[in-house]
């Protein structure tokens, strides 16, 4: 199986930014605006830099700050054990990021997880940001015929990957809930390890 994984909140931890914009609820109100624009941008069928969506969200005097913190996000706890255990079995894992090619490979490094997958792609490449379909059609373009599953913690990547065909499993982050009236994931697990512990026995 292919499995494909979001970056920011699915593996990366965001807590840091806590620091930047100076509490936990200004930071998830500054992710909010970041995910509104991309989302609305999408919608209406255009494509901007993701990161540079995330800065002009922010207020001036973060954005100094800003982008070295994103580029070095920890992994949440639970993401380097499951990442490995789901290698070790024999699946297929690749990333999929809405930021811009060098900057998730960045993230994926500086988080030392970038060894886990085999591959790592951007919405940059197909020129739209998720949920459009292109991002998700790329990666199953260059893996045709494989059974893939779409792993992220926001409803609205759930439904992107939905709609194009591919199967998917939400991860259930503090804060975070599927979209009401879905589509429902296939599969919902509160991380990474116990994602891996299901996929893991449904293959065995």
């Amino acid at each position: 199986m292919l499995c494909v994984f979001d970056v920011n909140e699915t593996l990366l931890d965001l807590a840091p930014l806590d620091e930047v914009f100076g509490s936990a609820d200004a930071r998830r109100a500054w992710f909010a605006r970041v995910i509104h624009t991309a989302l609305t941008v999408t919608a209406t069928g255009g494509y901007r830099d993701f990161a540079a969506i995330a800065g002009a969200a922010a207020d001036e005097r973060h954005r100094a700050e800003l982008g070295p913190v994103l580029r070095s996000l920890p992994a949440h706890p639970d993401v380097p054990s499951g990442l490995a255990r789901l290698r070790d079995a024999g699946f297929t894992l690749v990333a999929l990021g809405n930021s811009p090619l060098s900057v998730v490979e960045t993230q994926l490094r500086n988080a030392g997880i970038r060894d886990h997958f085999d591959a790592v792609f951007s919405a940059e490449q197909a020129g739209a940001l998720k949920p459009a379909a292109a991002p998700y059609r790329r990666v199953l373009d260059a893996y045709p015929g494989e059974d893939a599953m779409m792993i992220a913690a926001h409803g609205w990547d759930i439904a992107g990957a939905h709609a194009v065909g591919l199967r998917t499993a939400f991860i259930e982050r503090p804060g975070q809930a599927q979209l009401p009236g879905g589509p429902e994931a296939d599969l919902a697990a509160p991380d990474i390890d116990a994602l891996a512990t299901k996929l893991i026995e449904a293959g065995s």
